[in-house]
């Protein structure tokens, strides 16, 4: 059996990912996933952002012994994934991600932290709110700030730049939901030609949300590209 690992979104956790888990295990994938610290009712550490999340893969594959396994990287977790591949060059084996935001500014962190009050979801969208109480437990709330925090950073200081892409050897697979209202076409292609070995898929019909994927489709396309 192929060894894979699932990574989660900001704001989402190992669950959120169950779906396309049972589509690759009918595949005859050994499938892995975990939480990031602060996620589904993990602990948060004393760092939370892309490196500690890094740091977390990295500790997962070794305590798991896993020899270059795949990932597939959904949003944030994409952006993990690479950012571990360009620093540890032989510990990852093929990647595939999709709905990775790449170009994070000033101007798109302060776009995206606006829908991140916590006052505001609970105002307005209650229902969104106790979904996240349901999946983070009560540090909801602190989750969202911290991820708001991250957002902010990565637009003063977008880490994963051309320099650290031009370190990146992998396979990388890059998927993009045509629908996607916060990732762009433009920022994909652009980490695209930065990748020494990239291809790039598209969703259609389909929104960046995980819940919106065909799981079926997405597993195909997973199972095509490690197949090669």
């Amino acid at each position: 059996m192929k060894n894979i690992i699932l990574l989660h979104g900001a704001l989402g956790a190992k669950d959120q990912l169950e779906p396309l888990e049972s589509a690759l295990s009918q595949l005859n994938y050994q499938v892995h996933s975990f939480s990031f610290s602060g996620h589904g009712k993990t602990a948060f550490q004393n760092e939370f952002g892309i490196v500690q999340f890094a740091n977390e893969l990295e500790k997962f594959i070794s305590k798991h012994k896993l020899q270059q396994p795949s990932v597939f990287a959904y949003s944030m977790g994409g952006y993990v994934a690479l950012y571990l591949a360009s620093q540890k060059n032989s510990l990852l084996g093929n990647i595939i991600t999709l709905g990775t935001k790449f170009g994070w500014t000033k101007e798109t962190a302060q776009r995206e932290i606006k829908q991140l009050d916590p006052k505001v979801i609970l105002e307005k969208v209650p229902k969104y709110a106790d979904a996240l109480k349901q999946r983070h437990g009560d540090d909801w709330e602190l989750l969202l700030e911290r991820t708001a925090d991250m957002m902010v950073s990565l637009g003063n200081n977008n880490i994963l730049n051309s320099d650290l892409f031009s370190k990146i050897n992998n396979h990388v697979l890059v998927g993009l939901a045509d629908k996607d209202s916060m990732v762009t076409a433009e920022e994909t292609t652009i980490a695209i030609d930065q990748l020494y070995n990239s291809e790039r898929y598209t969703l259609h019909d389909t929104k960046h949300p995980m819940e919106t994927v065909d799981v079926a489709i997405l597993a195909a396309i997973i199972d095509a590209f490690l197949k090669k």
